[in-house]
């Protein structure tokens, strides 16, 4: 019979990740032991009986098998949060490929131990007469300090420790003195630090709507019959949709389970929370980026001692730690940051499906702009879909102009505006309502098109946008086709093919020249450093201290401003033509999160997209709000590529200081794959230079592989990973990502 080998981790905690142990699997748990399962094993010299986690399961020993103990037994009773996690980064190590100190890293948000705070106080024991005759002694001995902390017990018997030692300027041993002689005692209270204050907020539990009540009952009827399920809300901008997750949420929590609730990051705003807090109070936390070590660790120590019911936070909040999950709930789960930018390139929605079925927890996902795959998964019976068609915050949807600048030019309008929005900025600051103006600059690499015809130069064999490169050369960064940039268009004749960029600092500078009078905010990622940049923009314009709010992507995430009845869209070019096969989706979804943001209010609200490419199906279907029609035109593109959702993609990224060894390496790699599956079973494009070929002094090429099939896309990776392993590489790197949102 063959030997079966188990790696051990003694304990969870980061420090420990990089020293598993090697154990022989004893043949009664041949066919029963699991990665991510509690066992009993001997330990050191005394053979002590501890308990380990097992992270990997394996055929083959590094070590003399002479010398290795055996586990003694499965753990009882040892279903616990830790457990799930170490399964769940099996599960991500299988799936997207990485170590699995990296997956199990990427599951443990919390790195170490970190020391509690404490809030020590210094307490009189002595009544005001007692103190004074204190006082008198001190001043006699000209002991200065302890009388200055004794004059001020006279007024307030109970003080901070850290306000004596730091505002009064008493030394440590000056207050002990005073303790050792029963004139004071010092408390020390453990507390949790906290990552966000919120001032009291009422609650408002708005009256459901039909759509919203059917969605909330037949949910609860499904947990209650034992179901569980994945279900996609589909719902407008301002229908609601956050009700019905609290609703959810709420009847969770009388189940006496937990929930997870993933928002984007840059959506994680005291406007956002403030809801989850007045309704939910200490039972929620949030966990984000910017908290600092000892703020995250106190919210999963909170969690442990079950002190929190609802986690609120992105991709990170999908791993805390709650030993009785019953609901996650992923807001905005189109965005794309729920996709990890660094090995293992996980994805969260994937992920939470995971989980979900680990733990037996129901998944909803919501949006107003659904992603194809999703609502791709929905429509083949795998999720339940449900929609909410109502606008419940304020009017109708706005009304929606689309401006062509090719007929502006024509016309010898050469302003960043269109004449229509200028006007209509014009009329809001009049009537001292706010506008917001949105530019999109992300994913964008150097574009080219034509400003007569509108016409964007794009690669015969990849149909995904050429990136202009500064040899004079345009480029595929999908298959490393290239041609010499020309400034006629190949389509019309005319010379005016060009290179397409703006900033958020160039139309705020010529904003206030345009309307000096007018006051204005911008936000981008030069303007929000911190996190309270980022909130304070968004107050101020709240607040109504500003006229102007403009922004990239992160000022249409889900925002509430009753006073906005103007949203323009500078350039929506620069989103329909990022270089990848998701850029027509990415335009479609933030066109109509922006225009979302217009009419919240009691006035109606109006809507104006600036572009070169007006008959592009991703504006038109934007303008009408038309997701099934966009749906079913994007759908038709995927299919004839083969690109996700109808197919699979695998992006291998081979890189490394030297130029020469990165190409032989990604050629070799290249070879491999082609020897592995027939052309039926897969299609291959590269290797090709990344869109980012040298960074930090490393070298990257890419390869990528469609499929048909996701498990022959495994079957490669797992291919890769042993050929790499055999190379014993020192000096190069292969990094997987799995249906790519942002390619390499």
């Amino acid at each position: 019979m063959k030997r079966l080998y188990a790696k051990v981790i003694v304990d969870i905690s980061h420090e420990k990740l990089d020293r598993p142990f090697t154990y022989i699997v004893p043949s009664k748990l041949l066919g029963v032991i699991e990665e991510g399962d509690r066992v009993q094993i001997p330990f050191g010299a005394g053979n002590k009986i501890i308990s380990g986690y097992v992270i990997e399961l394996t055929d083959k020993s590094e070590y003399d098998i002479s010398k290795l103990k055996e586990i003694i037994d499965l753990e009882p009773k040892s279903v616990r949060a830790d457990a799930t996690l170490i399964k769940l980064a099996s599960f991500i190590r299988k799936t997207y490929g990485s170590t699995q100190i990296q997956a199990l890293k990427t599951v443990m948000p919390v790195k170490k131990t970190v020391k509690r705070e404490v809030n020590k106080r210094v307490i009189s024991r002595l009544d005001s007469q007692g103190l004074y005759s204190v006082l008198e002694q001190a001043e006699k001995k000209h002991k200065n300090a302890q009388a200055r902390l004794i004059r001020e017990l006279i007024s307030y018997h109970d003080i901070s420790y850290s306000f004596i030692t730091g505002k009064m300027n008493v030394s440590a041993q000056a207050i002990a003195a005073l303790e050792k002689n029963d004139v004071v005692s010092i408390t020390c209270e453990e507390v949790y630090r906290n990552p966000i204050k919120i001032d009291h907020v009422e609650d408002v539990e708005l009256n459901l709507s039909d759509e919203q009540r059917k969605i909330v009952d037949d949910v609860n009827s499904d947990i209650e019959s034992g179901i569980r399920n994945t279900y996609l809300i589909h719902g407008i901008t301002g229908s609601g949709k956050t009700e019905v997750y609290m609703r959810l949420i709420e009847d969770c929590l009388k189940r006496d389970k937990q929930a997870i609730m993933l928002i984007p990051e840059i959506a994680l705003t005291y406007q956002n929370l403030t809801r989850f807090y007045a309704r939910f109070g200490d039972s929620v936390s949030v966990i984000h980026s910017k908290m600092t070590q000892g703020e995250r660790y106190d919210q999963f120590l909170k969690v442990k001692e079950g002190k929190v019911k609802i986690m609120i936070g992105p991709r990170s909040a999908l791993f805390t730690p709650f030993e009785n999950l019953g609901l996650i709930i992923i807001d905005e789960e189109h965005e794309g940051s729920y996709k990890a930018e660094n090995m293992p390139k996980y994805h969260a929605r994937e992920v939470a499906g995971k989980l979900a079925e680990l733990t037996g927890a129901s998944l909803i996902l919501g949006s107003a702009t659904p992603s194809i795959d999703s609502y791709y998964r929905a429509k083949n019976g795998e999720y339940k879909l449900y929609k909410l068609t109502q606008r419940l915050t304020g009017n109708t949807l706005p009304t929606v102009y689309v401006e062509d600048m090719r007929e502006e030019l024509k016309e010898g309008n050469k302003s960043v505006f269109s004449r229509h929005l200028h006007k209509l900025i014009e009329d809001r600051l009049e009537k001292h309502d706010q506008i917001m103006l949105f530019l999109n600059r992300r994913g964008v690499s150097g574009f080219v098109s034509c400003r007569e015809c509108g016409e964007v130069i794009k690669c015969p064999h990849c149909d995904i946008s050429l990136s202009y490169h500064r040899d004079g050369n345009l480029k595929c960064h999908y298959c490393g086709y290239e041609r010499p940039f020309s400034s006629k268009c190949d389509k019309c004749g005319a010379e005016k093919v060009r290179g397409f960029r703006a900033g958020t600092q160039m139309i705020e500078d010529f904003v206030k020249k345009e309307f000096p009078y007018a006051l204005v905010l911008r936000m981008d990622a030069d303007s929000t450093k911190k996190q309270e940049d980022y909130e304070t923009i968004l107050s101020r314009f709240a607040n109504r201290e500003a006229d102007i709010l403009i922004g990239t992507q992160m000022i249409v995430k889900g925002h509430d401003f009753k006073g906005v009845t103007l949203v323009g869209v500078i350039a929506a070019d620069m989103a329909l033509n990022a270089e990848d096969y998701r850029a027509g989706e990415r335009a479609f979804q933030q066109l109509v999160q922006a225009s979302g943001r217009a009419g919240r209010g009691d006035n109606p609200g109006e809507v104006v997209i600036q572009t070169y490419q007006s008959e592009h199906y991703a504006v038109q279907y934007a303008a009408s709000q038309d997701y099934e029609g966009f749906y079913e035109e994007e759908m038709s593109f995927r299919n004839l590529m083969m690109y996700p959702p109808a197919g699979n993609l695998l992006g291998v990224q081979i890189q490394g200081s030297e130029e020469a060894r990165v190409k032989k390496l990604s050629t070799h790699l290249s070879e491999l794959i082609d020897n592995l599956k027939s052309k039926e079973e897969i299609s291959k494009i590269g290797p090709a230079d990344a869109s980012l070929s040298k960074k930090c002094d490393l070298y990257r090429r890419v390869i990528y592989i469609k499929s048909r099939e996701y498990n022959h896309l495994i079957d490669i990776k797992d291919a890769i990973e042993k050929d790499v392993a055999e190379l014993k590489l020192t000096k190069e790197t292969v990094m997987f990502d799995f249906n790519p949102m942002n390619g390499f």
